[in-house]
């Protein structure tokens, strides 16, 4: 176990959060934390890092249990260069290291017969064995290794942490967390500010991570690659769901139709009784069994049936008729300064093209979005619109500019139209505003609540061509499976910039990929298509070795073989080190292993638990050598690792 719950109760005024929630996660666990808006997963897990004490209940953690937590906001560092503010974030190595040289170094001036002597190698031994629970030696290394998968590159190391935007900033803290390794690792949207190429590393990493990871997340695609568990929040109860994410919805969805089943049943029963009780309860013959049933219905606790929003749905108002073309660019360059983003570049946008535009964070989308939109012009060449092309865009500054002395209502009320003014209340519920929040002046919403209502706004405008620039940030699953559903009805063309792969595979036709410094290039088909085909790319041309003469001479197939001969044996040389390395490491695991079989032995011995001197010897000796194979285990994934790549390359060779 790393944590667990117990009768946990949460209050906001007259709203219960949480009441008596209760739930164990285990170590090595994958859980997701799942259910609407405001079900309080943010809060628990604020809960179980200590920043907030819950009204009633407890969250135990075993002593030296690290937790680690991510926000979704609220982080900015400065004063610092990235690499050292990431490097110091895991504990005191420098000092430790310090330490070890100056306590070496008074070990040289000792004689082994003095008494210092073997105080001084027992604190270097104490500190080692605190080097090695951080990994030390490879530290450096490891951290390059996230920085680099997180988007980073060499050229940020020295740069001061304060120079890095919002969601630059939110990389720097998760990589800080990575690389800390703490036995709980607490996420609260972490990819929202990761690009595709950043989410598949991050997915890959989390794979392998040893500590138990608890996760809120809307994208459907990494809960369903990560998590083993998921616990549901709703109306201050858990409900706990085995198996990935995609079986939670739909497990989640059957139980609430046998719930609404089993409650129409009851309800047709109650009704029978009630009709029998009615009609004898004052007739002598059947008075007893009259009562009987009085007193059976008093006993009924009735099936509360939950609340379903997902019946709720949005269409878009129709678009008006446009010609074939949508959007053309032409020889469209684009430059802030000394970084390029469009180099005389050419595209043309047809009718019912559905274009997912995704890259790298800083490669040109979100800049692409304002050109296509005629909302930022180009430095030369130019952009048009088809005929009778009529433009809905959205993008995350159009919060920026909402009056903030008007409420939600009367913003959405004076964006709609004639036509659409009656979806206005609708919509709203659609992306979670409901009952009185449509009454909250836009001054007092949250970042993410000023994007939805932006959204909303823009939906509500007739057009044919709709520009959306990561809409899906602020939604919860529901919220975007009604924009989802009114996508795919849409008869109009869209580009979406978006890195939900889940929200954008059954919707585009088209991927768009901006890459930094290099033109933007098209793929046909959806998100998940146009990743298979970009990592199939990569390794063919790593494969890739220089072409052979077509028709070589008898002499040049000898030389090819003699040279592939050399290249096996020259990898069998540089794997044999490994294969040794490798199997003196599993027999210090196996050593290891015997030694804390016979400690454990030997703490089940009465004696020995009734001596304290004794137990605490034992104990110490346990938890070293805990230590040691964590680390040992670690290098033996490493070799492991690299004898794999190294046969692979053999292989090919």
């Amino acid at each position: 176990m790393v944590f667990s719950i117990q009768d946990l109760h949460i209050e906001f005024g007259a709203r219960v959060l949480f009441d008596s929630l209760s739930f164990v996660v285990e170590r090595g666990e994958r859980v997701a934390f799942a259910g609407q808006n405001g079900a309080g997963k943010t809060t628990l897990m604020r809960c179980i890092t200590g920043d907030l004490q819950p009204d009633r209940g407890r969250v135990l953690l075993p002593t030296h249990t690290r937790v680690g937590y991510l926000p979704q906001e609220g982080i900015h560092i400065s004063g610092s260069p990235l690499m050292q503010e990431v490097l110091g974030s895991v504990g005191p190595v420098s000092r430790y290291r310090e330490e070890v040289e100056e306590l070496s170094a008074e070990l040289q001036r000792l004689t082994p017969s003095s008494p210092r002597y073997d105080e001084v190698l027992h604190e270097i031994g104490a500190l080692e064995l605190a080097l090695q629970d951080f990994a030390a030696e490879s530290l450096r290394a490891r951290c390059e290794t996230i920085l680099r998968g997180l988007g980073f590159s060499e050229s940020d190391w020295g740069r001061d942490c304060g120079e890095f935007s919002g969601g630059w900033q939110m990389r720097l803290a998760l990589a800080k967390l990575l690389l800390q390794e703490p036995d709980v690792l607490l996420l609260d949207e972490p990819t929202n500010h990761l690009d595709l190429p950043s989410q598949r590393w991050l997915e890959q990493f989390l794979r392998n991570y040893r500590g138990a990871i608890c996760i809120i997340s809307h994208d459907v695609a990494l809960l369903d690659s990560l998590v083993t568990r998921t616990i549901a929040f709703h109306h201050g109860r858990a409900e706990q769901f085995a198996g990935n994410f995609s079986f939670y919805l739909k497990e989640s969805k059957a139980r609430r139709e046998a719930l609404r089943k089993a409650a129409k049943n009851q309800r047709k029963a109650i009704e029978k009784t009630q009709a029998f009780i009615d009609r004898f309860r004052y007739k002598a013959t059947k008075a007893a069994q009259a009562q009987s049933r009085i007193k059976m219905l008093e006993k009924i606790e009735l099936i509360e049936e939950e609340d379903d929003d997902a019946v709720m749905s949005f269409h878009f108002p129709p678009p008006p008729p446009g010609g074939s073309t949508v959007v053309s660019l032409t020889k469209v360059s684009k430059s802030y300064g000394d970084i390029h983003l469009l180099r005389d570049f050419d595209f043309r946008m047809e009718k019912g093209d559905r274009i997912a535009i995704v890259g790298v964070n800083g490669a040109g989308k979100s800049t692409f979005t304002r050109l296509i939109s005629r909302t930022e012009e180009p430095d030369s060449g130019t952009v048009a619109f088809g005929h009778h092309t009529r433009v809905a865009f959205f993008s995350q500054t159009h919060a920026d500019v909402l009056d903030p002395e008007r409420t939600v209502l009367e913003c959405v009320e004076q964006a709609a139209s004639r036509e659409t003014l009656p979806l206005v209340r609708n919509l709203l519920g659609c992306f979670l505003f409901r009952g009185d929040d449509v009454f909250k002046r836009v001054g007092v919403l949250s970042g993410g609540e000023k994007s939805r209502v932006a959204l909303v706004c823009m939906l509500l405008h007739p057009a044919n061509f709709l520009i959306l620039d990561e809409p899906t940030n602020h939604l919860d699953f529901q919220s975007q499976d009604i924009l989802r559903q009114a996508l795919a009805e849409y008869p109009g063309s869209f580009c979406i910039v978006s890195h939900n792969r889940s929200f954008l595979d059954p919707l585009v036709n088209k991927v768009l990929e901006f890459r930094t410094g290099l033109p933007p290039r098209l793929f046909y088909g959806n998100v998940s298509q146009y990743l298979e085909k970009v990592e199939a790319d990569a390794r063919t041309s790593s494969a890739d070795e220089p072409t052979a003469p077509s028709t070589p001479s008898p002499k040049n197939r000898q030389a090819v073989r003699r040279e592939r001969a050399l290249e096996r044996e020259r990898h069998a040389r540089l794997i044999r080190p490994l294969q040794t390395e490798l199997a003196r490491v599993e027999a210090d695991i196996a050593a290891r292993d015997a030694r804390k079989a016979d400690i454990t032995e030997l703490l089940n011995d009465e004696k020995n638990i009734s001596d304290a001197e004794v137990l605490r010897q034992l104990t110490e000796e346990y938890q070293a050598l805990d230590r040691e194979s964590d680390v040992l285990f670690t290098r033996w994934e490493e070799i492991s690792l690299e004898i794999e790549r190294r046969l692979a390359e053999q292989d090919q060779a």
